[in-house]
Order: C-alpha cells, then structure tokens, then sequence
C-alpha cells in the first residue's frame, strides 16, 4: 500500500474514555478506537478523576497501537499530532497530553491542541460537509452543557452554560440514587420507553436574569424529593413514567433555551452534539424542533456522540485545511475550564 504523509493521530483523554484515532487531512476516518472505562466507576455511580487518570496512563499506549494497526500504518506514517487539551479532568488531560507532546517532539511532526466542546461540534460536521452559517450548536454531555453560536467555520462564541450540574450528570445522579446503575442516562432512556411523560409534574428552570444559562440541579432535587416522598425504588410500578417524565424534563429545559437562542440570533441551522445527543426523546424533540423554527437540524452519528478521537482529529485536519496557527508543541499545556477565544 502506497502511504503519502497527510494522516493525523488523534489523542482524546479528557474524562474517562482513551481514545485515538488516525484521520486523514480530508477528514477521513481511517480508525477509531474507543476504550471505555464505565465498569472501573460504576460502583461509585460516577467518574472518580484519580481513577480515571491512572487508568489512561495504563491504557493510552495500547489504544493508540491498536488505532494505528487499524489503519494500517505505522508512527512515521503520522504527518502531525492532535489532542485533546481542554476542558475536562485535569489528570485524565495530562496524560493525553503529555503523550502527544512526546511523540511530537520525538517525531518532529506538529501538534495541534483541540478544545473538547468545539470537537464535539466537530463531530456534527463529520457526517454533514455543508452545514449553512450561522448556526446554533448544542452540547450536552455528562460533565458539559452549552450553547454555541457559529457565525463561521471554526468560529465559536459562548452562549450559555450549565451553571451546576451538567444534563447528563442530572441523569446519573438520578440513576444513581435509585440504584438503576451507571452511567444513568442510557439505563433510564431504555427504563422510561413507553412511560407517560407527564404522569410526575418537573417545573422546567429558567433564569432569573433571561440569559441562555442552564440549571439542572433544581430538577436533580425534585426528582430526589419524589422519589422519597412517592417511595419510588426500582421496582416501583410507576418506575417507568417517573423517570419517563424526568427524563422529558430535561429535555424540554435543554431546548426551551435553544428555542429562546433562536429568536434572537439569526441562524439557518441547529446543531445537537455530546454523549447525551445520542437520547432518542432528545433526538426526536431537537428535529421537531427544527421543523418548527424552519430552520435546518443536524445531528451526529450515534458512536461520534460521547468523547471519541474521531472528532478531535476532524477538527484538527480543518484547521490545517484553513491554515490556522499552530503552537509548538512544547508550548502546548491542559486547561480544566473552557477558555473563551
């Protein structure tokens, strides 16, 4: 096989998922490997950060081998490095990190540090080449929910942000509470099919000064409270509509601001992405969403929706396409919290 330098290895630790990917300059996936570490934090019913890092530092060399033999090439095939620096787990961050940077500086190849919100958009664009500007981009995650305005191609300004607890983490800490398992948010969507999504009444959150922000642990309590005071257990017979209308809770507060960002920013798209993009009621509801507000609604494939590589490396292949500014990679360094351009 005739191997021409314009493949990018892709690092992706910024919670607990190792990942690495070979993505070539036209944004072609050539391996993605994802190793979960969801039976290491179950018992604990969410991500411990000490865990999580030390089970990288274990595991990232032998997941990046594994992605290279998919893609049957081999490290001095690599024309530049990509990884994940931000924001997440500072430790889990580190490890990527610091391992990009060394294969970096030992291959003098460039390497490109990747914001992990704006890869998440990225994975939106992996399965749809020509989405109009401007555009709305959604995240919502375990660890993240935000609101994005793209006026432009790799143009991202902050719209609104959790201000406590993420979605996602809403979900587990629900699933975690009446012992259904972890993560919470795919155990309660397979629970709640076919419950009644308002036989339990959730006041959706709004904010006191009309921004685009997001509150989830308002929700979080008051589901707490009714499954104290109804004696809700998993084996309750009304389980299935109560975490159904938990669960359409959520998803009416995620779009409702989503609903309020489009009357007021001119956009010709909406875009949904992160690990809980992969909910079917939200699925469902954001493209009702898009019907109604005639404007055009995307969504990622299902296995690019939680952190992967894939999209770290699609990212970093656009802005080598777009000749964007690349650091050294010895000046490349983690940063826990978003850091607004």
């Amino acid at each position: 096989m005739e191997i021409s330098a314009n493949y990018i290895l892709a690092i992706e630790t910024s919670c607990d998922e190792t990942s690495a990917a070979v993505v070539s300059f036209d944004r072609q996936i050539r391996s993605n490997v994802v190793l979960s570490q969801d039976l290491i934090h179950a018992p604990f019913g969410g991500v411990v950060p000490e865990l999580a890092s030390r089970q990288h530092l274990k595991t990232i060399l032998p997941v990046v081998e594994e992605a290279l033999r998919r893609s049957e090439l081999k490290l001095q095939d690599i024309a530049a490095f990509a990884v994940t620096q931000g924001p997440g787990l500072i430790g889990s961050l580190l490890v990527g990190v610091c391992f990009a940077k060394a294969l970096a500086y030992y291959y003098h190849r460039p390497l490109i540090g990747i914001d992990h919100l704006q890869a998440h958009i990225e994975s939106v664009f992996l399965s749809h080449r020509d989405i109009p500007f401007p555009s709305l981009a959604l995240i919502v995650s375990g660890g993240h929910t935000s609101l994005f305005y793209l006026p432009e191609r790799l143009k991202y300004r902050l719209l609104g942000r959790t201000r406590d607890d993420a979605a996602g983490e809403a979900l587990d800490k629900v699933a975690k509470f009446l012992g259904l398992g972890y993560p919470g948010g795919p155990i309660i969507e397979r629970l709640a099919e076919g419950g009644f999504a308002r036989a339990f009444a959730f006041a959706i959150p709004r904010m006191k000064d009309n921004s685009l922000d997001f509150s989830f642990s308002g929700l979080k309590t008051a589901a707490l409270k009714l499954i104290k005071d109804e004696e809700i257990t998993a084996s309750h017979a009304q389980l299935k509509d109560f975490l159904a209308s938990f669960e359409s809770a959520i998803v009416e507060s995620l779009l409702f601001n989503l609903s309020q960002a489009l009357s007021i920013y001119k956009a010709e798209a909406i875009l949904l992405c992160g690990g809980v993009a992969r909910n079917r009621r939200l699925r469902s509801c954001f493209l009702e969403l898009g019907k109604e507000k005639g404007v055009k609604a995307y969504l990622p494939l299902p296995e690019y929706c939680t952190d992967n590589a894939a999209m770290v490396g699609a990212l970093a292949a656009e802005i080598i396409r777009l000749n964007k500014p690349i650091a050294s990679p010895l000046d490349l360094d983690a940063y826990a919290r978003f850091k607004p351009d």
